[in-house]
Formats: C-alpha cells, structure tokens, sequence
C-alpha cells in the first residue's frame, strides 16, 4: 500500500504520518530526507527525532531512496518537499531533471514487494505565492510531483489543521 499525506506547514501531516505507521507495524522505518542546511534546521530534525521511540528505525537518506530495503516492511517517508530540495539543488534547479530522478526514484522502492509506503508532501502551492522565479520553478516542481505521487498512491490524505480529510482510497 502506498499512503500519500499532504497538506500545509504545520498541518499535522508528520504527526498523522508516523500514528499510520505504528498502526501497521510494531517497528516501522522512519527515512528523514533532509538535509542538515543549518543549525535552526539541526533543531527541528533533533525535535523529530524525539518524537519517535524504540520502536522506529532511522534511517537518514538525502536522495536514493532505492539503496534502502523496504521489503515486507513500513517505511515513512518525511517529506518529499526536502527530498525534493535536494535533486533541485544538484541539478542547479533544473525542474525536468529533477522531476526525472525523483521519479524514477519513486518507481524503484514502490516496485519493492509486500510494502506499505507512507509519504509525506507539502502542498506549497497553496499558500504564498513564491517572490522569486527559483521558488515559483520549485513550487512547480513540487506540484508536478504530488500530482504524480497521488496518482500511484492507493490513498491520499489532505491534513488540514490537524484534522485528516481522505480524499482517495
């Protein structure tokens, strides 16, 4: 099974997340995709990781999700908006490219058999628009991916202040 949630910042999307998990397995895959940017960003992966007890595994992985066996297993995967980030990053902001990668990236660990995936995204195209054309390029990018991942997901979930709201599956 494969479980997209999305929503705002600071919709509970993490927090919906990771109660799935633990729902379907006593010890899930917890796969953190961000980057370590700075010492503000170094806090919030610390809160993260607090969150979470014994029973996770951590796994910190910045791009080849593929590498990582997810067989017969749960993984939760937070977020696609920073693993996103990251192809973005190195491919100096190409958005085909990055898209292509992310993609093909996607493909590989949902062809792994018996395994429920549980991603998180960010729905940044509904709130602010962007100021510079790199971010209106990102939230390009970001838009084209959810499209992608929620047509391949058996369910969808959009948070909206902490309440979840299923909107496939």
């Amino acid at each position: 099974m494969i479980y997209l949630i999305t929503g705002g910042e600071r919709s509970g999307k993490s927090s919906y997340a990771q109660t799935l998990a633990l729902q379907l397995s006593n010890a899930p895959i917890y796969v953190a995709t961000a980057r370590k940017w700075d010492a503000d960003f170094q806090n919030r992966i610390d809160r993260h990781q607090q969150e979470r007890d014994e029973r996770w595994t951590n796994i910190e992985k910045e791009k080849y999700l593929n590498e990582i066996d997810f067989s017969d297993k749960t993984a939760l995967i937070d977020c696609v908006t920073l693993w996103l980030t990251n192809f973005f990053v190195d491919t100096k902001n190409d958005v085909s490219l990055s898209l292509e990668e992310a993609k093909s990236e996607f493909k590989k660990i949902a062809s792994q058999p018996n395994t429920n995936l549980i991603i998180v995204t960010n729905e940044i195209g509904m709130g602010v628009h962007a100021d510079t054309h790199i971010g209106r390029k990102f939230t390009e990018l970001q838009g084209w991916m959810n499209q992608f991942l929620a047509s391949n997901a058996d369910e969808v979930v959009l948070m909206v202040s902490g309440i979840p709201v299923k909107i496939k599956g």
